[in-house]
């Protein structure tokens, strides 16, 4: 049975990589307190469980503080995806590096697929296209970028997700606004694990690979989609991005879309169906 070790593995999705990957792996869980991705020779602890696939999950994703701190930004994304890319070329394990839809900059209108030529326009998108060229630093390699995620675990660094952001407004009865010109991929993080098992298991060819749910919606509709499943009767509006006074341009239509993963019969379900399922585990709706 092949070794996976999953760097980040108490997070949002690392949690989920976790619970899936178990089913066909034997999978070794490493938190920030096993491994430094910024400290190479922390990074030399992979040595002694010579795993045969090393997932790095770990990033610095809070879009404002990027800015703020450019230093730690790229220490994490893009030195931190040079250590483990290293350290696995030379045990000669897989890299798979968890990439964003904010390497592009949103100017397209479409969704953007594999073959797009990236373009960031904030400090975190820079700073994980670094990781990316970094990853590929190791031929045996898999870029899987992802976006807007909601899991089970919730994003540690930012307090939650967006949709327990939502749905706590909602049950304070606050009244909540949401941007309704900036359109995304909402990506459930169980699923995005299932991709990438799937990839795994299939042998795909190394490279770059989209691991988000089908679809997009702005955060607006988004909100709307959570409250209505749920039956929440909110207090919602839409607003305009440019209200929000972010010090971090964001790019304004980032949804993405594989065009590699059907060719190897690798399906993926609608952001809306994935979002039902969550809200079910969660205990937010009923299921039927």
């Amino acid at each position: 049975m092949k070794k996976l070790a999953v760097i980040g593995s108490t997070g949002q999705l690392g949690t989920d990589l976790v619970s899936v990957l178990q089913a066909g792996y034997e999978v070794l869980g490493l938190t920030h307190k096993d491994i430094e991705v910024t400290d190479y020779n922390s990074c030399s602890a992979l040595k002694d469980h010579l795993p045969d696939v090393v997932i790095n999950t770990a990033a610095f994703h809070k879009t404002e503080l990027c800015e703020d701190d450019p230093v730690r930004t790229f220490s994490v994304n893009a030195i931190g995806s040079r250590n483990i890319a290293l350290i696995s070329k030379e045990i000669g394990a897989t890299t798979i590096f968890i990439s964003t839809d904010y390497v592009f900059d949103g100017s397209k209108a479409e969704p953007y697929t594999e073959v797009d030529i990236p373009y960031p326009i904030n400090t975190y998108g820079i700073s994980k296209l670094a990781g990316e060229f970094y990853a590929r630093q190791n031929k045996r390699h898999y870029i899987v970028r992802v976006a807007s995620l909601f899991g089970v675990a919730g994003a540690s660094g930012k307090g939650g997700n967006f949709v327990e952001t939502m749905m706590t407004k909602a049950r304070k009865r606050e009244d909540i606004t949401v941007v309704d010109d900036m359109w995304m991929s909402p990506t459930y993080t169980k699923d995005a694990a299932d991709i990438i098992m799937e990839m795994l298991d299939i042998g795909l060819p190394f490279g770059t690979y989209h691991g988000s749910n089908a679809g997009y919606c702005t955060w607006y509709q988004f909100a709307k989609e959570i409250f209505r499943l749920t039956g929440v009767d909110a207090s919602l509006a839409p607003s305009k991005t440019d209200q929000l006074g972010s010090k971090a341009k964001r790019p304004m239509f980032s949804a993405l879309r594989s065009i590699e993963l059907p060719k190897y019969g690798i399906q993926v379900r609608g952001w809306q169906e994935a979002l039902r399922d969550y809200l079910i585990i969660k205990g937010h709706m009923v299921g039927s």
